[in-house]
C-alpha cells in the first residue's frame, strides 16, 4: 500500500504549506495594520483647505498651466489617498527579470506619508510581499517571500528618507493639491516647459524636475540622483517617472498609467510599469 503513504505524505505536505501561506498572509497583513495606524498617527492638519487661485502667483508659467489643467478653483485640498495599482515589477539586478504584482496603497498629505502594500508573484503559489513606505519621516523598504522569509531590509536611514519623499513628490501627480506652494513645495523656473520641485521635511531635503507637454500636464519627472538598491549597497542613480493616460478622478486630472525606471550608462532600465485600478480620495472640509 506504498501509494497510499505517498497520498498521505503529500496531504500533510499541502496541509503544511496551506498553513505556512495563511500564516505568512496573517502576520503580514497584522503588521500592515500596524504600520498604516502608525501613518495616520503622523497625519497634520490640512491648511488651507481649498484651492485659491492665487496660490499660482509668481510660479513659472509651466507651473501655473499645470495647475490651471488639472485643477479648479475651490477643489477641496487632498488630504489622504488610497488606490490600487496592477502592473509588472522587474526583480532582476543584472537581466530583467518581470514579473506581475499588485498593489494597495495608503498616502497621506500633510505631513508626507504613504504605504505601498505590494504582491509580486514569482512562481505559482508563490509571492513576495512589498512594504515601500514613508512614516513620520523614516524612509522603510521591507521584502519577504511568503511574508515570512526576509529578502530585503532598509529601515530608518537619511537614504531611505529622502528616496521615499522623492517617490511621494513623483507620485503626487495622482493627488496633485500636494504639489501647490501651501504645502511647503517650492517651484523654481528650468524652462519653458520644465520647472524644480522642491520639499523639505525633517533632515530630508528633495529636488525633482517636472516636464510638462503641450497640454500643460506633466509628461515626467526626473531626478539626478536617487538612491538604488545594488548588491545589498544604496548606489545614487538618476531616475525619472513617465505619466500618461489622463482623466478626471474627483475634479482632479490625473494620470493612470506609468513606468518608472533608473538611467543607467548602457541605458533606461524601466523596473516599474503599472496602471491605476482604483482610487479614493479623502477631502479636506
Amino acid at each position: 500500500m506504498w501509494w497510499k503513504l505517498l497520498l498521505g505524505l503529500l496531504a500533510t505536505a499541502a496541509v503544511i504549506v496551506a498553513g505556512a501561506l495563511g500564516f505568512g498572509a496573517y502576520r503580514w497583513a497584522h503588521g500592515t495594520a500596524d504600520l498604516q495606524a502608525r501613518l495616520a498617527t503622523a497625519r497634520l492638519p490640512m491648511v488651507p483647505a481649498r484651492y485659491d487661485l492665487r496660490e499660482l502667483e509668481g510660479l513659472p508659467p509651466p507651473v501655473q498651466r499645470y495647475f490651471r489643467a488639472v485643477l479648479s478653483e475651490g477643489q477641496p485640498m487632498v488630504t489622504g489617498v488610497r488606490l490600487s495599482q496592477a502592473g509588472e515589477f522587474d526583480m532582476g539586478e543584472g537581466q530583467a527579470q518581470w514579473r506581475a504584482f499588485t498593489a494597495r496603497q495608503v498616502v497621506i498629505t500633510r505631513k508626507p506619508g504613504f504605504d505601498w502594500d505590494a504582491r509580486i508573484a514569482l512562481a505559482p503559489g508563490i509571492r513576495v510581499f512589498v512594504h515601500d513606505a514613508l512614516v513620520d519621516g523614516q524612509g522603510l523598504l521591507r521584502a519577504e517571500a511568503l511574508g515570512l522569509i526576509p529578502v530585503v531590509e532598509i529601515r530608518g536611514t537619511p537614504e531611505a528618507a529622502q528616496g521615499e519623499l522623492m517617490r511621494f513628490l513623483a507620485e503626487a501627480v495622482w493627488y496633485p493639491t500636494a504639489l501647490l506652494p501651501s504645502q511647503e513645495v517650492r517651484w523654481e523656473a528650468l524652462g519653458e516647459a520644465s520647472a524644480r520641485a522642491t520639499l523639505a521635511m525633517e533632515g530630508a531635503r528633495v529636488s525633482l524636475d517636472f516636464h510638462f507637454d503641450a497640454d500643460g500636464l506633466i509628461s515626467h519627472v526626473r531626478a539626478a540622483g536617487r538612491f538604488r538598491t545594488v548588491g545589498g549597497a544604496l548606489v545614487p542613480t538618476a531616475w525619472q517617472v513617465r505619466v500618461w493616460g489622463y482623466a478626471l478622478r474627483d475634479g482632479l486630472r490625473i494620470p493612470l498609467e506609468g513606468e518608472a525606471a533608473w538611467e543607467l550608462p548602457e541605458g533606461l532600465r524601466p523596473y516599474w510599469r503599472g496602471r491605476l485600478t482604483a482610487i479614493a480620495y479623502v477631502f479636506a472640509r
